[in-house]
Formats: structure tokens, sequence, C-alpha cells
């Protein structure tokens, strides 16, 4: 018996994990992705405990990723008035046994061509050069037409299409983004040697900049500063040469000691990108068709929830599917409205919180003026510098990950 067919709009990182959940479920998914390959867009993510948790369900699939798994924690300030180390801590080494994972740290270009490739090896269509320009639906079914002219149809829609979604468009019109006044530049770099011993994660605070850096694989750290400054374009491709080395040359973060100036002077890939918030959605679907992922919520990155909460989003939306599947396989838009809406109703409120959380952890880390960046820092030196605040922070950390909801146990 053929499957219920569905369009997955969008093959970056949540479209490939999405396929291969409705695939264990039974579904017959099919990837449309706009660009014409998998590309070398952005740098790195930190897979954390309660995505790994979810990755876990898809048999194989994470003791084939490349990655490294995070067993120190390091945190510096570079304010003059007030430098030093602020926590050296062997928490994340602590994770798995706490919460079943660690965080995951890989390197985004390899991450992506290996999911694209496992839903490949499991079956899944990934059509590339197909870029949604518009959908009617009708009772029984979503057709999609794509800018080259080609269409197709299936029984839904789910938009993976990420920040620039055009599945969101198509939807819910075109939204004005407004920017956050904070801009990143990050690059990928060889390791330099005091993140090489253990496998490190590092925070630097300075007056008006932050800076983070975590190994990725056995050679490379992946890294961003975010600072405030004018309004940026929302890209995320490399800079040209001579933009890469002008960066090198004028970035405060330069001569920043603890490995700072080396991985800026080292790097070889450096991109810019200004941060911009969208308007929160009441609802994420229309009929058929539904978002998930950063077509949904999309969050600016400080948290380090962007995947992860669409894996989130996955796990929940593929078991509402599978629990109200109709005995004939064809869904009626009724029953995709309901499973829609439950899936909301879960999901918006978690998502607004910790989109919320990522910008006010934004803004705390790139404070300007010293008496704040000092206020700062003793905070950072009491919720992570001792280890006598190692349980606050882990309990703080299950809070806003909502962790007991992804028990260990559940992981396969």
């Amino acid at each position: 018996m053929v499957g219920t067919k569905v369009i997955i709009i969008g093959g970056g990182i949540a479209g490939p994990i999405l396929s291969l959940f409705l695939k264990q479920k039974g579904f017959e998914p099919i990837i449309y992705e706009r660009q014409e390959s998998v590309t070398d867009a952005g740098l790195g993510l930190g897979l954390q405990p309660n995505g790994l948790i979810i990755l876990d369900k898809i048999h194989g699939l994470l003791e084939s990723l490349e990655g490294c798994a995070i067993e120190r924690f390091l945190m510096f300030s570079e304010v003059p008035e007030d430098a030093g180390i602020l926590a050296d801590s062997d928490a994340p080494s602590k994770m798995k046994e706490k919460f079943g994972h660690s965080i995951l740290s890989v390197k985004r270009t390899t991450f992506h061509r290996q999911l694209v490739e496992a839903a490949q090896k499991a079956g899944v269509e990934v059509v590339f050069g197909h870029r949604l320009v518009s959908l009617k639906q009708d009772d029984n079914s979503v057709t999609v037409t794509f800018a080259n002219g080609n269409t197709a149809t299936a029984s839904f829609v789910v938009g993976c299409d990420g920040l620039h979604s055009d599945t969101r468009i198509s939807l819910f019109g075109k939204e004005e983004p407004s920017y956050t006044g904070l801009a990143q530049c990050g690059g990928i770099s060889p390791t330099p040697d005091i993140l090489r011993g253990q496998k490190t994660m590092m925070n630097v605070f300075g007056n008006g900049v932050h800076f983070i850096a975590a190994v990725c694989n056995d050679t490379e750290t992946f890294w961003a500063s975010t600072r405030r400054e004018p309004e940026s374009k929302e890209t995320w491709r490399s800079m040209d040469q001579e933009a890469q080395e002008k960066f090198k040359q004028e970035t405060v973060i330069r001569n920043w000691g603890n490995g700072v100036g080396e991985l800026v002077s080292t790097a070889t890939k450096i991109v810019k990108y200004g941060l911009y918030d969208r308007p929160e959605l009441s609802t994420w679907h229309k009929g058929r068709v539904v978002l998930i992922g950063d077509a949904a919520h999309p969050t600016s990155p400080h948290l380090g929830q962007g995947a992860n909460q669409a894996f989130e989003d996955i796990n929940l939306l593929t078991e509402l599917l599978k629990q109200n599947a109709p005995g004939s396989g064809e869904y009626s838009t009724e029953s995709l409205e309901k499973i829609f809406t439950d899936f909301e109703k879960q999901r918006i409120p978690r998502c607004a919180q910790l989109v919320k959380e990522a910008r006010r952890l934004g803004d705390q880390r790139v404070l300007v003026g010293v008496e704040a960046c000092k206020e700062r820092n003793n905070e950072m030196r009491m919720k992570f510098g001792t280890k006598d605040n190692e349980a606050m922070a882990f309990k703080l950390y299950e809070r806003t990950l909502d962790l007991k909801k992804n028990t260990p146990s559940e992981s396969k």
C-alpha cells in the first residue's frame, strides 16, 4: 500500500529530518529545495540534548554524524576594567549522564550534506532547483507551482523553508523584518591550542561585543562575534576575499587573547549577517499547509535552539499525524485542521518563550558600558564559575529546554 504523499518545501536542516520521520511512519515524503544543490551556507550548529533525543529516534543517524561532543565550557572577559576568566567547567562532559546526551557541535555544511544523503538513502526523493511561487488547495489535496513552471500535488504540504520562507509568504503575505540592532560576523578556522585539549565551547565578553566559538571536528572550530552596529543585510553568504581581509585587519577582537585573535586571523571562511525579528504568528497553518522550524518561529541564534526547536516540531507533528491517521490513508481537510491546531497549541507558546529568551540573552551578551559589563560578568561567575553552582546551571538548562518532557528512556 502506498503511503500518504507529503510535499516538504525546503531541503535545509529540518526538511530531511522531517522526511525521515515521515518515512518511518509510512508516509511518502518528497522534498523540493529552491537551491540548485547542497550549499556551503552557514557555519556551525550546537545540537543540544533536547534535539539529540529526537534525532536518536532515527535509526543509525546519530552514530553516522560527524561532529564533536562538547566536554568543556570556557568563559572569559576582555573588558579591560574586569578582564580574566569567568568560568572553566567540565559540566558538558556530565550532560550525557544527566540528560541522555551532551552537546554535539557540528559543521553546518557537513551536517546538511549528511542529512540529505540519509534522506536519499531512505528512499526520499530530493528535488533541487524548485522554488515555490504559489499554493492551490482543494478538498483532497494541495498543488504547488514552482518558479520553473513545474507543479506537484500531495495530500498536504509542510513548509520547512527557513527564515526567508516562500511557503509563509504564500500563506500569510510578505512581512517586513525588523532589525534587532545586532549583527554577527562568523567564520570557520583551524582549532587553536587553547581549545584543542578538551572539546571546548568558549564565550568571550567585551564592552559592546560578544564572541562564541566551538570545536566542531578534529581540526576545525566555528565562531561568531556579535556587536551593535548599523543595519546589515540578512545573508549567510561568505564575504569576498577583500572584505574578509578588511574584517581581519579592522575588527576590535583581532587583538583579543585566549585564541580569539588567532581564530579571526586564520579563518578560511567569514560571513556577515544582520539579526532580524519577524512578527509572531498566531497560527502556523492554513487548510492543508503548515509551517515548522524557522519558517514558523524564526529566532536569533543566542540560545542555540533554532534547529533543536525544529526537531521538536517534527517529533510532535509526526506523532499527531500518525495518531490521527485515517483508515483510508487520505486525510480530510477537517482532520488536518485539527492536527495542525493541536500541534500549534503545544508548540506556539513554547517557541514564543524561547524566541524571547534568545533575544534577551543577545541583549545581555552585547552590553555597552563598563558598569553594565561588570554586572554581567559577575552574573556569569555566579552561574557558571564554581563547581558549587553546577547544579544550579543544570537546573536552569533543564528548565529552559524542557528536558523533563524528553527523557532519555524515550530516545529510541
